[in-house]
């Protein structure tokens, strides 16, 4: 089975065309629950799409605050239970409930809901300094590669997605999910993962830039968040405190630069 097919499933429907009902299919995103384990202590919830879970759940452990490098995850096993994420710390590392900012039940689109304030994530992560210093050209050119590498989006229409680019514009990773803060843990997830010093990179993503995304950009230390649609008012405060570049309704030949515009040459 390809990777996307998971991800996607037909149905059904009725297609009302010119007047009439025709009995048709259609491909539709896939929704599920994967419960995240932390050394035999249930911590989480996640509505999201299946596909690139160890990613996901690498990615979630991280941005919130629970594991702080790759080499305190001893391993993530996601074959014992379906629709469950088992996770086992290296030895040493304790699980500190104290630390976690979400619900224990978060759905697709909730993010933190209120729990976590500027302030509090502001504490953990301080402010970004330096960066890229980005071409426009190189922006308006993201949208396109991040389109290419939407798979499951092509089949269904119903997913978000995350990517991260170097400082020229070439594509690192891309991920998609159902969830905006999902396919963004799970990019984060793949490059904290492997090593990656995300410091001159910048993070496209599909929908509109929401309070979450910026603070998981920040955890990740990634200094310039774009977005195809609108940044939220508490986005753009969270950005001018933490010093990133956010730009928003990047949509070749425009786009528009809330915050951080020293790092985009004109």
């Amino acid at each position: 089975m390809k990777d996307h097919d998971q991800r996607s499933r037909e149905s059904g429907i009725q297609r009302w065309n010119a007047g009439a009902a025709v009995d048709g299919t259609d491909r539709i995103a896939v929704e599920e629950p994967l419960q995240i384990v932390i050394d035999g202590h249930p911590v989480a919830v996640v509505m999201r799409t299946p596909g690139d879970d160890a990613d996901l759940v690498a990615g979630f452990l991280f941005t919130e605050g629970i594991v702080r490098s790759p080499g305190e995850i001893a391993r993530i096993d996601l074959e014992a239970r379906d629709n469950h994420a088992l996770v086992f710390l290296a030895e040493g590392v304790s699980l500190d409930l104290q630390r976690l900012t979400r619900h224990l039940f978060s759905a697709s689109s909730c993010g933190l809901c209120g729990k976590a304030t500027i302030e509090a994530i502001m504490q953990q992560h301080p402010a970004v300094a330096g960066g890229p210093d980005l071409d426009p050209g190189v922006l308006l050119a993201a949208p396109d590669r991040m389109r290419e590498a939407q798979l499951a989006f092509g089949a269904t229409g119903g997913l978000h997605a995350s990517a991260v680019f170097d400082a020229s514009g070439s594509l690192l990773v891309a991920r998609e999910d159902v969830g905006r803060h999902n396919a963004l843990d799970k990019a984060i997830g793949r490059l904290w993962t492997d090593g990656r010093d995300l410091a001159n990179c910048f993070l496209l993503v599909s929908g509109r830039i929401s309070f979450e995304l910026m603070q998981k950009a920040l955890a990740a230390r990634i200094p310039v968040v774009a977005g195809i649609s609108a940044p939220s008012s508490l986005a753009v405060e969270f950005a001018r405190e933490s010093r990133q570049t956010l730009v928003g309704f990047l949509r070749p030949p425009t786009l528009n630069i809330y915050t951080g515009g020293e790092r985009i040459s004109s």
